[in-house]
C-alpha cells in the first residue's frame, strides 16, 4: 500500500492508501515536524525532524516513533537525508551538520560547513540573526558526495561526506527551498528558489526562482521562461522521464506562507518547453499556501502535492490532478505544510 507522510506545523500525518480508499493517521502530536527523509537501503525505515524535539526515527514506514537522543537531541533538526550507504544527515539551525554512521543511534559534527568563508554572511530573513539548513542531497550514485543548501545564503558542496567542503559558486543560487537530481540524469541539480524574488526586489542575485547545473552544482543556466521572477518553493521530477517536473510558486514569501493572505499556484515544465500554470483539479490560488511536491518512485507519470487545502494526485506527469479521498482535518487548513514524503507500495 501507498504511504504519504506529511509533515505539518503541529503533527505528522500518515495517509494510507487502501481497498476502500485512503485512512489517515496522526502522529508525533505537538512536535512541529519539519522534515522526512527515507533510507533507501533499508525498506520502512524514515526519519522526521522536527521543531521541539530534534530527530525521530521510524521502523515501520512511519507507524511508530523512537527519539533519537544522542548528539541530537534538543536541537531544531531543519534538514535530514540518507545517503545510498545508509548514512543519515541532519542539519539544524543555526546552520550545522551532523553525520550518523548507525542508523542516528551516534552522531558527530562536520565543522567544515560552519567554516566556510561565506558562512558570516548566512541569515533568514524572519531571523536574521541565523540561518538553518534547508535541505541535504546526497549523491545517488557516489555516497560521499553531497549537496546542502542554506536558507538563506548559499549551495554548498562536499566530495568527502562532508570533512570538506567546496563554497557556493558566483552564478548558483543562494536561496534553494528543493533540491533535486534524478536517477537517468545523474549530474543534474534542479533547484527551486527564492532568488527570483530576491532579484526582483533588489537583492545582490544572479540565479532565479528555477535553477539547473548539468555538472554536480560546479555551473548554473536558469531555463525560466514563463516563471519570471516568481518565487519557487516545491519541486519533483517524474520518475520515469527526467525532463518532466513540476513546481509550486508565489509572488512573496508571505502569499507563499501565510494561510491568512496566500496565494499560490503549480507550474509544469516539459522538455525545453517553458513553464506553463497548471490548475485542472487543484485548489484555486487564493487562501492556499504553496505546496510541497514529491514524485512516486515507483510509479512513472505520478505525483503528489499537499498545502493546507488538502493532498492532491496526478496520473499524468502533473497536467491535471484530483484530491484524495481522505479526512483532511480542519485545523490544517491555518497552518504550512512542511514536508512530504512517498512511500511507494
Amino acid at each position: 500500500m501507498t504511504r504519504l507522510l506529511v509533515a505539518t506545523n503541529e503533527d505528522l500525518l500518515v495517509a494510507i492508501a487502501g481497498a476502500g480508499g485512503w485512512r489517515t493517521e496522526a502522529r508525533l502530536a505537538g512536535s512541529g515536524a519539519l522534515c522526512l527523509a527515507a533510507d533507501p537501503s533499508r525498506p520502512g525505515l524514515v526519519y522526521c525532524g522536527t521543531d521541539q524535539g530534534g530527530l525521530w526515527r521510524s521502523d515501520d514506514e512511519g507507524g511508530s516513533w523512537q527519539q533519537l537522543a544522542d548528539g541530537i537531541a534538543g536541537e531544531q533538526v531543519t534538514a535530514v537525508a540518507v545517503s545510498p550507504d545508509g548514512v543519515v544527515y541532519a542539519g539544524t539551525e543555526p546552520s550545522a551538520l551532523h553525520r550518523s554512521e548507525d542508523g542516528g543511534e551516534t552522531w558527530r559534527e562536520l565543522p567544515g560547513l560552519r567554516a566556510l568563508p561565506t558562512a558570516p554572511t548566512w541569515s533568514f530573513p524572519p531571523r536574521p540573526h541565523t540561518s538553518h539548513v534547508r535541505q541535504v542531497l546526497p549523491d545517488l550514485f557516489h555516497p560521499d558526495r553531497l549537496v546542502v543548501c542554506i536558507e538563506a545564503g548559499a549551495l554548498v558542496r562536499s566530495l568527502d561526506g562532508g570533512e570538506t567542503w567546496i563554497d557556493r559558486v558566483p552564478d548558483g543560487p543562494m536561496d534553494t527551498h528543493t533540491l533535486r537530481a534524478h536517477p537517468l540524469v545523474p549530474d543534474r541539480l534542479c533547484s527551486a528558489a527564492g532568488d527570483g524574488f530576491g532579484r526582483r526586489h533588489g537583492y545582490a542575485m544572479t540565479a532565479s526562482g528555477y535553477n539547473e547545473s548539468a555538472d554536480g552544482g560546479a555551473t548554473w543556466q536558469r531555463p525560466d521562461g514563463g516563471l519570471g521572477d516568481l518565487y519557487l518553493w516545491g519541486l519533483a521530477i517524474d520518475a520515469g522521464d527526467p525532463d518532466v517536473m513540476v513546481a509550486s510558486a508565489s509572488t512573496s514569501p508571505q502569499t507563499a506562507h501565510d494561510p491568512g493572505s496566500a496565494s499560490s499556484t503549480v507550474f509544469r515544465r516539459s522538455h525545453d518547453s517553458d513553464w506553463e500554470e497548471v490548475r485542472e483539479g487543484l485548489p484555486g490560488p487564493d487562501g492556499c499556501v504553496a505546496a510541497v511536491l514529491a514524485a512516486d518512485s515507483a510509479e512513472p507519470g505520478v505525483f503528489y502535492a499537499a498545502c493546507n487545502q488538502g493532498l492532491h494526485r496526478s496520473a499524468d506527469g502533473g497536467l491535471s490532478w484530483s484530491p484524495l479521498g481522505l479526512d483532511w482535518p480542519d485545523r490544517y487548513r491555518g497552518q504550512r505544510i512542511t514536508d512530504l514524503l512517498v512511500l511507494p507500495a
